[in-house]
């Protein structure tokens, strides 16, 4: 398995300096930031009040599957071309991708890394530190939005990278593939509570545990090395020759752990789209694990 270079995936605030002072290519940059439900922040109010300059808003809770009541599930082929297109963004764009986090500096952008390449574009990248690594580097920022052309993009959905609710249910029998889930330990063991008041924590039989922040260093919002990481996967019994599968709340934070595998050499893991937020309320009490009681 061969390590991806991580100048393809990660950008430094300096290369996205030169992107943004640069008129001649193709280029977009997206403000992806979200904040979980029990914060109280709402990060498209904090974009209009700065972001790094040229970006647009990408907003996960607008791309997404409104035919369901589960959080920014994915829309189908259609609607991610509309959406993605009326943002400027062609088959041909280099896409950009940032949150503002102020802990991690990632914490949305690699969810958004991964719709991309579900869809079918490579050509996406993640700005290391997102916002606060840019502010703390002397980047620039403007509450101006730019005006954009609408482009056309055509996706093609690429079905490895994604699991749903009966992919996950017939695993627990079958073994196909490890499911890795990516929120912290005490939510993963039932100790801790979930983010969401009409959720319990609590895991999926025979799932591992890799908390998302693991892959990080939180003291300067950087990726680990992959030695470092090579080392995490190992340690937690997790295999990368074989497949893997990584689930989360809702599907967010576990792109981070997808992010870090694929860093490592293994280009395909798949995304429980629904994680634990669908399988809480799907399914039976017996395909639930560490539970807390009433």
């Amino acid at each position: 398995m061969q390590r991806i270079p991580r100048s393809n995936i990660l950008v430094s605030v300096k290369q996205l300096k030169d992107l943004v002072d640069s008129t001649s290519s193709n280029h977009r940059v997206l403000d992806a930031s979200w904040h979980l439900p029990n914060t109280g922040k709402v990060a498209k109010a904090e974009y209009l009040e700065k972001h790094i300059p040229g970006a647009l808003f990408f907003d996960i809770d607008d791309c997404a599957d409104k035919t369901t009541s589960l959080p920014h599930m994915i829309p189908n082929a259609k609607g991610f071309e509309q959406y993605v297109g009326a943002l400027g963004i062609n088959n041909n764009t280099q896409v950009i991708v940032y949150d503002n986090h102020p802990q991690f500096g990632l914490f949305i952008a690699q969810r958004v890394w991964w719709m991309f390449r579900l869809f079918g574009h490579q050509n996406v990248s993640i700005l290391e530190g997102g916002l606060p690594k840019w502010l703390s580097e002397g980047g620039a920022v403007t509450a101006d939005v730019p005006d954009v052309q609408k482009e056309v993009f055509s996706a093609q959905f690429d079905e490895k990278l994604v699991k749903f609710y009966e992919n996950i249910e017939k695993n627990i029998d079958s073994g196909e593939f490890q499911l890795v889930d990516a929120r912290p330990d005490g939510r993963f063991k039932g100790i801790a509570p979930e983010p969401r008041e009409d959720t319990k924590p609590g895991c999926i039989p025979n799932s591992l545990n890799v908390p998302f922040m693991a892959c990080l260093n939180v003291d300067d919002r950087t990726v680990k090395t992959n030695e470092e990481l090579e080392a995490l996967f190992k340690s937690s019994g997790v295999d990368l020759t074989k497949p893997l599968a990584v689930t989360c709340g809702s599907g967010i934070s576990s792109c981070v752990v997808a992010l870090a595998a694929y860093l490592c050499g293994k280009e395909d893991v798949a995304l429980y789209d629904g994680s634990w937020t669908e399988w809480y309320r799907r399914a039976p009490a017996n395909l639930k694990k560490n539970v807390p009681s009433d």
